[in-house]
């Protein structure tokens, strides 16, 4: 499988963060695709059409999730940029996040 998927887990409760809204942008900020995550937290293919080679951001509207969920967070957007350099291969951009912290890293 190839293109982009992603997955975000509430680190506080080690729950999925069912619900976060996902943009994937190019590097000017065009929107490129957008989901939503589904019960067990992901997004298993958020691009519709083939990643091409370059600078990418994956937006998580973090923001109305807190506000959603009751939460106060410090972060309102999370902006991952990342570089696709083969277009034929799979990207998996996970983050964990909580209220005053997140963290992510390339997943297989």
């Amino acid at each position: 499988m190839t293109g982009l998927s992603t997955h975000v887990l509430d680190a506080v409760t080690g729950s999925p963060a069912t619900g976060v809204e996902v943009s994937l942008q190019d590097a000017s900020g065009t929107e490129l695709a957008s989901g939503v995550t589904d019960a067990d937290g992901r997004i298993a293919q958020v691009n519709v059409v083939a990643l091409i080679p370059g600078i990418h951001h994956l937006v998580f509207d973090t923001g109305n999730w807190f506000s959603a969920n009751d939460i106060a967070g410090f972060y309102p957007e999370i902006d991952i940029c990342f570089e696709v350099d083969d277009p034929d291969r799979h990207y998996h951009v996970p983050v964990l996040l909580s209220p005053y912290s997140y963290s992510t890293y390339r997943g297989s």
